[in-house]
Parts: C-alpha cells; structure tokens; sequence
C-alpha cells in the first residue's frame, strides 16, 4: 500500500477555488482551501502530479515537522533535535525560506540564520567540526520552508523548488508581463476550457495565449521546466515521474483558434517567440493589430471570451489613460457582442469610464498591486430584451431575481407587470390605507420614506428621545421649530405655503374657487389699507384698483408702426396695431 501524506499548495489570494478543483482532478484526498494555499492527501505520484498539472499552484509542500517554539533560543534547539539524515546528506545543499507571523518571530532573516545554525551545528556534533552540507541562497538541492504563526512552527519540505509560475516556456518578455499562475487562474474562473474563440486585444508578451492554448489543448504546463527539487530527494522514484511525464494521452484537439493583438510590434515579436517556444503556435492567431482597428470579432455559437490586462497607470501607461478605458468600453459594446469579457485592472476610476456594469467583481493580487477582475456580459440590445430572450447574468438573475427591481418605484408599470408574473400581487396589490403594501415584493422593494406611515402600535414602542441635557433637540411641547409665534417664516401644512408669517404680512389666496367664479384675482385682506393716502400704494385695495382701470396714456403720433405685423394682426395706419376684428 502507498504511504500517504500531508501537503500544501500555495497560490495566490483569489485562486484557492480554482486550485482545490485541479488538485481533486489528479485524485487528491482530504482537500480544504485556505487562505493563499490549500491543503490535501495523498502519495508520491499525487506530489508529482501537483508539480506537473496544477496550473494555478506555485509551490507544492510537504510538512515534515512541528512543534512549539517561545523564542529564538526554543526555536533552535527544536530545530536541531529533528533526524535531518532522512532529508540532507554531506555533498548536498540547502536553502531556507521564511514566513512568519509574530510577535515574538519579527525578523525573517533572523529566523533564517537560526535555523541555518541548528541545522549545521546538527551536522557538525555526530560528523566533526569540518563536516557540514552547504548552504545555497538560489540553486539549492533541498529547500526548507519554515512556516510560523505565533508560536507554532512547521518545517516542510519544498518539492517544487523555483516557483511554479517559471513554466520554462518563456524566453522574452514586455514590462510588467502577467504572473503565469494568475493569467491561467483568471482563464479558468471564466469557464473557459476552448469551447468558443478567446481574444485578447492587448496581449503583450503573450501570456494568456499560451495559457489559455495549454488548457485548451490540456498540456500539463510543468513539462517546460528543466527540473523540480524533489528529483534530488533520497526517496525520488524516476521510474513513476518518467511515466507521469511523458503520458499525453489526456491532451485533446483545439476546436477554435485563440486571437491576440498587440499596438506594438515589438510586443508582438517577443509573444510570437514564446507561443513558439512552448509549441502551441498552430492554436493562435497573433497580429499587430491597435484597439481601435477592431471592428469585427470571431464568431460562434457559443459567443465568446475577452481577456485581457490593459495598463493600469502605474507600471505601464498611457498618455490618455481615460481614453484608453473609454475605448475599451465602445468596443466591447459595439464589436464584441455575445461576448464575456474579463478583464483586470487597479483604478476603480479607470473602470468606470468603461462605462458597462459589471456582472462579478473578484479581488486578486498582480504582483504587489491589489487588483480587482471583473466580468461584463455583452449582450444586444437592453437588459429587459435579453432577458426576454432567456438571457441570465450569474449573480444578478440566478442567486438574486429581483434585484434590479430595487430601483424601480412602486408604481412603476414594468415593475408592476413583472411582479404579477411572479405572482406577488395584481392590479389591487395595495391596501386601501395609502402606504400598506400588501404583496411580498413590495413589503420587501418599498423604499424607506415619510410616505410610509408608520402603525400606531410601532409609534407607541418606539423608545423617547435621548435626553441631551438642558437643550432638548426637538421639544414639540415647548418651543416649535417654525411655530406660528416665531419670528422666522413658517412652512407649515396649515393653510398651503405661505411666504411669510400670516400675522405680519397680508399674504396671496390660493383659493381658485374665487377665480373660477369670475370673483377678483386678489382676495381683500384680513385687514384694511384704506387710511393709505397714496391709491397706488393701496396694493390691496380694490376700489382703488377700479379707480386707475380704463385709463388710456396719451401718447405722441408716430410716422409708422412700432413693430413688424404678425400673424392674425393688421396695421390700420396709425402708431399701434390693433388685432383684427372677427
């Protein structure tokens, strides 16, 4: 029976999903994501597969020891008390890398050189003061990862020794390429697996070509590199890692092509020499070919899949970086249509002026820039039209139906024809009080207005309001806020709106029944203004009113009329038009 074991896979934060599911594909036992690894179970032939399939791992471990360590002085002697024969022999090398999480364990490098120390000196005391294997910073035979989170210390051993990201395939490459490890995790958390054409309109030095080839083609992305450190372990079976290397009978046909696209011919050259280096040219297509020269994208029954890594400003940019999003956006409304797109990027300003609402944010890390993927469905036409066609958005429609319904107002005609569809309520939904929804969606939609009044029952519970001292913050009982004895203008209900306080300023009636009566536009005050000696300061007087009505100017004769003739009027000759007569 093969002796089975404990391992960790590192990755990046936001790929622990993805990776759990690769390591369940080779047969994993007992898998638990984390956070940035996952762990799982199993024998050699599992660790070795890790190595060779995993596209979104960057190191394979393999614990070998733990203890409890207080200081540096704890931490050294039980580091030396651990059999290092069964791992390091006199003619090899080692490496150390640390990672520490404590209060007590604040130095990394620290930490390295007491460890070192252990080890050497438990070399030194069975062997002779001159007998020691060596220690290498890059290059080493066995490398040794020290984990520790608090107290706690775990000494494994690194099977994959560089970083699994170096897939072997890359000869050049652009400024700030992408991280293999992410361009082929955002890859499969798009679902793509070659079954529609992927574009790329950006694609530098080519790495989500070349990924996206390999999962297409499902070739194991570990069979570029030169080497792995568990070839130097005393237990290495060549035998089984020879079969496990050369079986290619899981690989498949590529149905569509993957398209790639760079500005820069230069960019294009160095992606050229990498798609050849890793022998998957005959799956892409790669021109030098601006955003702005698309005005056509491969087509297929099932859509497509954009992604793509664009500038961020920091790294690489551009003169008009707002520009440049903005492109993005018309293109993909206007070129790329049944398409899903999936793109990266760090400014959330930047992706706003793509101008689309994405359908899933994900955070992920690019290199030390904390930076968010996301997803937009290019669909024809509005949502309700796709909708209406059997279109969904994942996360929108399956997990939460009605979402979009929170911006609709109740009485909203589309929204009240989709809530009878859904059986929430019909034409009488609402109960005769003003404000009492009666149907599930609105009691869950309505919005949190005045115009819902609440019961009388809620009112009575509702607890007094929190004394502030001698300076209550509203005190209705004893000094209104715009009462009718204040001094400010009061905008009370009582009366419609009045401009000013009724009880020191005559105020205009918003009666209509007066005018509809044939009564005076202005009603007469509460009070009279008739002891005024001037009739024209008499504002509200209506007989001094009478008294100016019917008073024609005097004007001097003029040679023409004052104004051009218009429509419907006829000049008589004289300084003034009168309308015409019917």
């Amino acid at each position: 029976m093969k002796e089975e074991f404990e391992m960790v896979a590192k990755t990046f934060q936001g790929l622990e999903d993805v990776l759990a599911e690769e390591l369940r594909g080779i047969g994993a036992k007992n898998v638990e994501p984390g956070r940035r690894m996952v762990s799982f179970d199993g024998d050699l032939e599992i660790l070795y597969k890790a190595n060779l399939c995993c596209r979104t791992a960057l190191r394979i471990l393999k614990p070998i020891y733990k203890f409890i360590a207080k200081d540096p002085e704890s931490l050294y002697e039980m580091v030396k008390e651990y059999d290092w024969n069964q791992i390091l022999t006199l003619d090899k090398s080692f490496a150390i890398d640390v990672t520490a999480y404590s209060d007590e364990f604040t130095h990394s490098r620290y930490v390295t050189y007491r460890v070192k120390d252990a080890i050497v000196d438990y070399f030194k005391d069975r062997f002779g003061p001159d007998s020691r294997p060596k220690v290498r910073l890059t290059g080493a035979d066995v490398m040794i990862n020290v984990h520790i989170s608090g107290d706690r210390v775990t000494l494994s051993l690194d099977s994959s020794g560089e970083s699994l990201h170096k897939r072997g395939y890359r000869v050049a490459q652009t400024e700030a390429p992408i991280n293999e490890v992410l361009a082929a995790g955002i890859i499969l958390k798009s679902g793509w697996r070659g079954d529609c054409p992927l574009v790329d309109p950006m694609c530098g030095s080519g790495t989500f070509l070349v990924e996206a080839a390999l999962i297409a083609a499902n070739i194991n992305p570990g069979i570029y590199r030169k080497g792995f450190a568990f070839e130097q372990w005393k237990d290495f079976d060549s035998e089984l890692f020879d079969r496990l290397y050369n079986d290619d009978s899981e690989e498949r046909d590529v149905n569509f092509k993957i398209y790639g696209a760079d500005i820069s011919p230069r960019a294009v050259s160095i992606a050229e020499a990498n798609i050849k280096s890793a022998g998957v040219g005959r799956y892409i297509n790669l021109q030098v070919k601006p955003l702005s020269q698309w005005t056509e994208a491969p087509s297929s029954p099932e859509g497509g899949v954009l992604v793509t890594n664009p500038p961020y400003g920091e790294r690489i940019s551009v003169e008009d970086m707002d520009g440049l999003y903005e492109l993005i956006g018309q293109k993909l409304k206007r070129v790329f249509t049944g398409y899903h797109a999936w793109i990266i990027g760090y400014r959330e300003e930047y992706f706003q002026k793509i101008g689309l609402a994405p359908s899933t944010k994900l955070e992920l890390f690019n290199g030390a820039l904390d930076c968010e993927l996301r997803e937009y469905i290019i669909f024809d036409g509005d949502y309700s039209s796709f909708r209406a066609a059997g279109g969904r958005i994942k996360g929108l429609d399956d997990e939460q139906p009605d979402r979009r319904m929170t911006r609709r107002r109740p009485d909203d005609r589309e929204w009240k024809r989709e809530a009878r569809e859904k059986g929430f309520g019909g034409k009488d939904s609402r109960d005769s009080r003003r404000g009492e929804p009666r149907n599930k969606l609105e009691e869950r939609y309505r919005p949190k207005s005045p115009r819902f009044r609440r019961d009388d029952e809620e009112e009575d519970r509702r607890e007094p309001r929190r004394d502030r001292g001698d300076k209550p913050r509203f005190d209705r009982d004893s000094k209104p806020r715009f009462g009718r004895d204040s001094e400010k203008p009061r905008f009370g209900r009582d009366g419609g709106k009045p401009r000013f306080d009724r009880d020191s300023k005559p105020r205009f009636s918003r009666d209509a029944s007066d005018r509809k009566a044939g009564g005076d536009f202005m009603r007469k005050p509460d009070f009279d203004l008739g002891h005024e000696d001037n009739p024209l300061a008499q504002r509200r007087n209506i007989d001094a009113l009478k008294s100016i009505i019917g008073r024609k100017p005097s004007l001097p004769p003029s040679s023409g009329p004052l104004m051009r003739s218009r429509r419907g009027w006829k000049d008589n000759g004289n300084s003034s038009n009168e309308k015409e007569d019917k």
